[in-house]
């Protein structure tokens, strides 16, 4: 037994291993320590998105720089090694067009930078906050704590709206009012109750718009400028004000009604009701 243990002490694949070991154990934390070290301090001159792709990069290339220490300290011949990794690698290219279409998108949405890490976006119906742009798909917290991972090819074919870019936004509320209400008197009210809103921003100015005679109501717009992190503060408050200043007002808030007439302007369709007789 001990013959044995001797044997492959003395052998020289073993001191391989015990190098291989090594390696692992030590180079691994290190590889780690240094990408976090890296990442915090490229926060300070570049985005979060940029300093965590250098920070995945590092840690990355560090592991194939490993792998081929590793390797090489087997005794494996990289020559050939390459070779057969190029001809797998043609395979595994027709194989996953898409995966490459998604790396190729990735890249194009990490270089345009429509949106960075941080930002509320909304592709078609889904929304949310991007947790990370990787090489294959954005990774998205919606408002309602989903994770949500979408295709960078999406993403690219879609039309994207970044709802957070600018500091700044305005809300435009709909309001539809009778036809009886003078309309000069609403949109002043409206002014009012924008310039009184804390959350509303004083400039730019609150828009009010006479937008259009609907069917049933005489429809304006107002257009409230905020910071975009007030955006449900607003929302609640404004709209809870306009509702209790018109009706503190009597103005009336339009709803969808239909008018029947006989074929003039003028006289409406008599409708009588009768109370059926009780026998």
């Amino acid at each position: 037994m001990m013959e044995f243990l001797s044997s492959i002490v003395q052998s020289p694949r073993f001191y391989a291993l015990l190098r291989v070991a090594i390696l692992l154990v030590i180079t691994l934390p290190l590889l780690h320590l240094a990408s976090v070290a890296i990442r915090r301090f490229a926060k300070r001159h570049v985005n979060e998105q940029s300093a965590m792709l250098i920070g995945k990069g590092i840690f990355y290339s560090g592991c194939v720089l490993l792998v081929v220490v590793i390797m090489q300290n087997l005794g494996f011949k990289l020559t050939a090694i390459l070779g057969a990794a190029g001809i797998l690698g043609v395979a595994i290219g027709f194989a996953s067009q898409t995966s490459l279409s998604n790396i190729i998108s990735g890249i194009f949405l990490i270089w345009e930078r429509p949106f960075e890490a941080g930002d509320m976006i909304k592709v078609g119906d889904t929304q949310g906050v991007v947790l990370s742009i990787d090489l294959l798909s954005v990774k998205l917290r919606t408002t309602d704590n989903r994770y949500i991972r979408v295709p960078n090819e999406s993403l690219i074919k879609s039309q994207v709206i970044n709802i957070t870019r600018f500091p700044i936004r305005r809300m435009d509320i709909d309001v539809g009012v009778a036809y009886k209400e003078d309309v000069g008197r609403v949109m002043q009210i409206l002014t009012e109750i924008a310039d009184k809103n804390p959350f509303a921003l004083d400039e730019p100015r609150p828009l009010v718009l006479f937008k259009d005679f609907g069917d049933s109501a005489l429809e304006l717009m107002l257009g409230v400028w905020f910071s975009k992190t007030d955006f449900l503060n607003l929302k609640n408050s404004i709209m809870r004000e306009i509702k209790e200043r018109f009706d503190a007002e009597g103005i009336e808030i339009a709803f969808p009604h239909i008018s029947v007439y006989t074929g003039t302007a003028s006289e409406p369709f008599p409708v009588r009701v009768v109370e059926e007789s009780k026998k």
